[in-house]
């Protein structure tokens, strides 16, 4: 058995890491390669965290593309070979006139529960203007997807099977920069990073948009450290690089911004 307690101890995302912590049980008992539902990223960051120090059993995170946020695992023994193709997933699209009626990430989303499924099924919604969107799901939702779901928002749509490979997913825009501070708070380094105001910085901040390594962060004087990831909703991506002392004791920061 895992030594439960001890990896639960801390997590805020307690239900879903006790969840992974049963099906992994199971992947050590059986012998066999065992699935998660869809985990967001900060869950998915907490189980990592949390299962990092085990021998027992390895991890595989996959969403369908390299940049997917929401991601399933597959669990196995160690002993086992494991990779990304193992990662059972299906892809759908959902084609449809939006020219006249737009609908965001949401509108899919809710069209989508609205057939009767759970968000935990699903996985990343790629948006494709007026042309409808593309979606990632559990393998068992594929038929029932394709049957069920006939219209999103005012527009009727055409729900088929397409290969992962078909995915028109965009590749994110990178900007690497470096700035100087005089300390590597969260407000300092943010700001600069993401070319607004320190007081903006911290009215993100307090406001609970910003997430530091998928955990939400409310304290400006968060201290950083190379390969943080800040996240603020609706923003992007800022990943922290190498840092480096001057001579004037202040941080040369290195920073990737993604968006």
């Amino acid at each position: 058995m895992l030594p439960r307690e001890e990896l639960l101890k801390g997590v805020e995302n307690r239900d879903e890491v006790a969840r992974v912590i049963d099906q992994a049980e199971k992947a050590i008992k059986t012998w066999e390669v065992v699935m998660t539902d869809f985990l967001s990223p900060p869950e998915l960051a907490e189980v990592q965290r949390s299962f990092s120090r085990l021998t027992e059993i390895h991890l595989v995170a996959w969403g369908g593309y390299p940049q997917a946020e929401r991601q399933r695992l597959a669990i196995a023994r160690s002993e086992l070979p494991l990779d990304e193709s193992q990662v059972e997933l299906v892809a759908l699209d959902v084609a449809g006139n939006f020219l006249f009626d737009t609908a965001t990430h949401r509108d899919f989303l809710g069209a989508m529960l609205g057939c009767g499924i759970v968000r935990d099924k699903t996985g990343d919604v790629i948006v494709l203007g007026e042309r409808g969107a593309q979606v990632i799901v559990v393998p068992e939702l594929g038929d029932y997807l394709e049957t069920h779901l006939k219209q999103v928002r005012s527009v009727p749509v055409n729900t088929r099977r397409i290969e992962l490979s078909e995915l028109k997913v965009r590749e994110p825009k990178k900007k690497e920069l470096t700035t100087v501070e005089a300390s590597l708070r969260l407000d300092a380094v943010a700001s600069a990073g993401f070319g607004m105001s320190r007081s903006k910085m911290v009215e993100f901040i307090d406001s609970g948009d910003v997430r530091v390594n998928w955990k939400d962060t409310i304290s400006p004087s968060f201290q950083l450290k190379t390969g943080d990831l800040i996240s603020i909703r609706g923003k992007g991506r800022l990943e922290i690089g190498e840092i480096a002392v001057t001579k004037k004791d202040r941080y040369r920061v290195q920073l990737t911004r993604y968006v």
